[in-house]
């Protein structure tokens, strides 16, 4: 097997539990290889570290798989993990609409498995999963037939950005045969359309899956405003029991989407715009419109460490501006789905909102994302959403 030696003083992200080693930790490599190999990785004293898959045209050179000595990276190493990721979903969530697989939470850095009933949607970021997919894709559907779990369909979505640094093409298309792409499931009690061809990410944002459900005591008989709405995710769980919601989003297509899964449910206390969400808290403050519950969930506006000071500005300005907005003991539900904002931070962005608006917070919940989204403490990579619920009330 192909050695791969670190350079004195390097490999300390792996040393704290990570999963990368980037090239310019690499001081040598003893043989032959071909991007996406399997190679064993060692200290600059010969001292075993780990194997993982290479690739050069990456930064992160080696991606880590396993740090057992007398493990081999086979069909049955991915089996193992695979069982592993499953057994671990079916202890801490419902399992009909779950992420499986994620990434280097579950020692598979590189893969994205999303379940929606009984549909598979693969996400393969990295040239050493993408060499390995059909492997993959048995290995997942081999697992869950010995529980029982019938797969009727595989559609992959590779198509992030992130594929180009690995050297990879976009794409996205069946790895089964073709199936209708639109699936119809239930998110705790709600039923929701998920384009999985064309809708965010694997086709809906499971992360937020538990968050949704959270937010509906607080609604209940409250006029609700939901901001970034996309599909409809908390505006539709808040509708269950709010007298109203208005939700808004500045893409047309997910204002569509969540119309379509308002009228599923049969709902008529919901209202969906397409409107830029800093323009419309203004409008609102204009016209002194004051809700109960507002929800902000807005795209990432942090997506590297360098741009996290201007990114603070952001958050304040939209978190400031819900607060002016909310009736005294009204409550905020606000989000950052950034890794690269922390989470104190984040809690401080809101407390100076607060102060600059005048307002004073009671804490109801600090949460994160769902636990099929699962954090590996010590990685801050994994730690990304932050859900936090506020009371607001005057100083």
């Amino acid at each position: 097997m192909i050695k791969v030696t670190l350079k004195r003083n390097e490999g300390r992200t792996v040393s704290a539990g990570g999963l990368w080693i980037f090239d310019n930790e690499i001081d040598q490599i003893d043989g032959a290889y071909e991007n996406g190999d399997i190679v064993k990785v060692v200290s600059y004293k010969d001292d075993f570290i780990g194997y993982g898959y290479i690739n050069d045209h990456s930064k992160i050179m080696i991606r880590i798989l396993s740090r057992r000595k007398d493990d081999v990276i086979d069909e049955a190493f991915f089996y193992e993990r695979f069982k592993d990721a499953w057994n671990y979903r079916k202890a801490v969530v419902d399992t009909n609409c779950c992420r499986i697989v994620f990434s280097d939470s579950d020692r598979l850095p590189g893969l994205i498995v999303d379940k929606f009933n009984d549909v598979l949607v693969f996400e393969i970021d990295t040239l050493g999963m993408d060499v390995r997919k059909d492997l993959l894709v048995r290995m997942m559907k081999k697992v869950l037939a010995e529980d029982g779990v019938s797969i009727s369909g595989v559609y992959e979505r590779s198509d992030a950005r992130v594929r180009t640094l690995e050297g990879l093409e976009r794409i996205k298309g069946f790895l089964s045969k073709e199936f209708p792409t639109t699936i119809e499931v239930d998110e705790n009690g709600v039923k929701l359309k998920v384009n999985i061809a064309e809708g965010q990410k694997t086709g809906y944002f499971l992360d937020q899956k538990y968050n949704h459900l959270a937010i509906r005591k607080i609604c209940e008989g409250k006029e609700v405003l939901d901001c970034c709405t996309h599909t409809g995710g908390f505006a539709l769980s808040a509708a269950k029991v709010a007298k109203s919601v208005i939700g808004i989003d500045a893409s047309q297509l997910a204002i569509d989407q969540a119309e379509e899964n308002s009228r599923l449910n049969g709902f008529e206390n919901t209202q969906f715009l397409v409107a830029d969400v800093f323009d419309y808290l203004i409008d609102m403050e204009k016209q002194k419109k004051r809700f109960d519950v507002i929800v902000l969930d807005p795209p990432a506006f942090t997506k590297s460490r360098n741009s996290v000071k201007n990114a603070s500005k952001g958050y304040k300005e939209i978190n400031y501006r819900a607060m002016k907005l909310l009736r005294p003991g009204g409550f905020l539900v606000t989000c950052s789905c950034s890794e690269y904002m922390p989470r104190d931070l984040f809690m401080k962005i809101i407390l100076s909102a607060a102060n600059d608006s005048h307002k004073r917070l009671r804490l109801v919940e600090n949460r994160a994302q769902a636990p099929d989204h699962p954090i590996m403490l010590g990685s801050n990579v994994s730690d990304y959403l932050k859900c936090v619920i506020v009371q607001v009330n005057d100083r």
